[in-house]
């Protein structure tokens, strides 16, 4: 195989690995902030209060898996790499539920603008929601990336492969796979 070729070979390789990296960080974020919104609906039907705000949910699962995936590729949260993995779990976890808090806000800013009441309108809206239900929004994205991220960190020091051989395949397959 030609050096061209091998490169080429390299960055298809690359591509698929991006894009799995992408799918997995979508789907996770896309299930929790759906069942975020489902819990949320089911609490405002026992007030009788729709709340269909799915679609949210699903835009805001596919921008922040496209913000982790770009944030992994320039490094954020690397800073405790060499550490116990407690302490990169949690590292990552707090960057990232930081970020979620600033795509909350801009999504409620964004929608005040499609309602008709500007950035400003969308963000006292967001306020008004009230200190407890944002404080609440936090702590479940906490409790939802640790262990996304403690996942992550798992396969990053034992192996990708590894770690889907794992959770994926029979104990016995897993084990014969990792002896020489």
């Amino acid at each position: 195989m030609t050096v061209e070729m091998e490169k080429h070979a390299g960055w298809k390789q690359k591509i698929i690995h991006e894009m799995t990296e992408y799918w997995v960080n979508f789907v996770f974020l896309a299930v929790v902030f759906s069942i975020m919104t489902l819990y949320r609906r089911l609490l405002m039907a026992e007030y009788h209060i729709a709340y269909l705000h799915y679609g949210f949910a699903v835009i805001q699962a596919a921008v922040l898996a496209k913000v982790i995936l770009l944030a992994e590729v320039a490094r954020v949260g690397r800073k405790y790499e060499e550490k116990p993995l407690i302490l990169p779990t949690l590292h990552k976890t707090i960057t990232f539920a930081l970020w979620v808090v600033g795509f909350k806000i801009l999504e409620h800013m964004i929608e005040g603008l499609v309602r008709g009441k500007g950035f400003v309108g969308g963000f006292e809206e967001l306020i008004a929601v009230g200190w407890y239900e944002l404080l609440a929004n936090g702590l479940v994205v906490i409790a939802a990336f640790f262990p996304f991220f403690a996942i992550k960190q798992l396969g990053r020091v034992l192996g990708r492969e590894t770690l889907v051989a794992l959770f994926f395949r029979r104990r016995a397959a897993a084990v014969d796979e990792k002896r020489p």
